[in-house]
């Protein structure tokens, strides 16, 4: 197929043959010859098939046909490469021009990679890492992980993954470099708030085995529940343990969703249904057309009555959020601990006819009170800060000042 641009000296406009215009205006020097082959009139695109199925019609792609053609010509290995390799490059590149961090192009080998590291065991370290003002973070270590047991913390800086600069890689590029085989070491550049300096991370890679839920009673008949994450098991693990609190008198719940990453957002709505009269609206999905889709609690409410402080800190991410926001904005619980992360978008993996797939952003969550969570993350009610000390000596004063808030709401009553 051919596109051509032809230049109107009259009007001094470039009119537009066929659905591309390539229009170089030369004045006032000369073009040498082999200068000039690189900018011709004529563009002629070769085994590409489909290349004006979708286009818009605002739209000039008549710079990329150009670029197209000038590498096939000039490249020095043009030879070796692919067609089909240039078009994936220029489909990821399309998905990187919208500078969102969660938005990724996967070609048909990485998805179906991408797919079986969804579907199965995998070596890693047990981190779950995000982005922030461009920066690649921990977001949460899991507990009883690789990650964890070696010190990692919410926040962390993670400034090279072996000998590999994170600047400019997206998550799901850094996952890959982070995940191996199991009993394999990955080392991690970390710097953190405070230090003057960044320090290695020597880890070995283990299969991932995360725990959902613990439970037990504190004090004051205290029921004191961590949740780890919302999986699939959660809202089965949860209803377990809300009974069993409930059979032992309960009079207050601290609910723990520090470094808590998040998971399924349904599970989310689930465990708000029980501490929420049903038909409490829970959290918006709000798309970038303004289409908006409410979810609301329909659970049993057995907890609506009985005295709740949640804890939070900047391991607490997505469905963490969710469920923390809501319980604040429809009945005034009290966040404890210290900012969350601030996760609030919702992305769709949308298959394309090739066996690549796009994971796009689509939406972001909004909470009962109007704020969006991708704003900054839920600042708590009580801020109480983890020092490294702290852990060392296995010291939790977020979890001390959560049980005393509680006892003087319980009090109250």
């Amino acid at each position: 197929m051919k596109f051509k641009s032809i230049f109107d000296k009259k009007s001094g406009l470039v009119i537009i043959a066929g659905i591309a215009a390539v229009a170089f205006i030369a004045s006032g020097f000369a073009i040498g010859y082999k200068y000039g082959k690189m900018f011709p009139q004529t563009v002629e695109v070769k085994d590409v098939s489909n290349a004006t199925e979708g286009q818009p019609s605002s739209v000039d792609f008549g710079t990329f046909w150009q670029t197209w053609q000038i590498i096939g010509q000039n490249y020095l290995n043009a030879s070796k490469i692919k067609s089909q390799d240039e078009v994936y490059g220029a489909i990821d590149g399309l998905v990187k021009s919208l500078n969102d961090p969660y938005s990724v192009f996967l070609p048909p080998q990485q998805n179906e990679k991408f797919q079986e590291d969804v579907q199965g065991n995998f070596g890693g370290i047990g981190v779950e890492i995000g982005m922030k003002k461009n920066q690649l973070v921990v977001v949460a270590p899991l507990k009883d992980t690789p990650g964890m047991r070696a010190g990692l913390k919410p926040g962390d800086m993670i400034l090279k993954i072996n000998a590999t600069s994170t600047d400019g890689l997206s998550i799901d590029e850094a996952v890959n470099l982070i995940r191996g085989p199991e009993n394999t070491d990955v080392t991690l550049n970390i710097f953190r708030d405070g230090w003057d300096k960044p320090r290695d991370f020597k880890i070995t890679r283990a299969t991932i085995m995360v725990p959902t839920l613990d439970m037990t009673m504190e004090s004051g008949n205290i029921a004191y529940i961590q949740l780890y994450q919302f999986n699939a098991n959660a809202s089965y693990l949860f209803s377990n343990a809300a009974n069993k609190a409930l059979s032992q008198g309960a009079k207050g719940i601290v609910l723990d969703l520090r470094n808590n990453p998040g998971g399924y957002l349904d599970v989310a709505v689930d465990l708000g249904g029980w501490f929420l009269p049903k038909q409490t609206l829970i959290v918006k999905e709000e798309s970038g057309t303004g289409d908006t889709q409410s979810l609301y609690a329909e659970g049993n409410g057995a907890l609506k009555n009985i005295p709740v402080v949640v804890l939070i800190n900047g391991g607490s991410a997505s469905a963490s959020e969710i469920l923390a926001g809501a319980l604040r904005d429809d009945r005034g619980v009290k966040l404890i601990g210290e900012k969350s992360f601030g996760k609030g978008t919702v992305q769709q993996l949308i298959p394309l006819r090739d066996g690549s797939t796009i994971k796009l952003t689509i939406a972001h969550w909004v909470l009962p009170s109007g704020k969006i969570l991708e704003n900054g993350g839920l600042d708590p009610d009580v801020e109480v800060k983890m020092t490294d000390d702290d852990i060392a000596n296995k010291k939790d004063p977020q979890l001390d000042k959560a049980l005393e808030v509680l006892r003087g709401e319980i009090a109250q009553q």
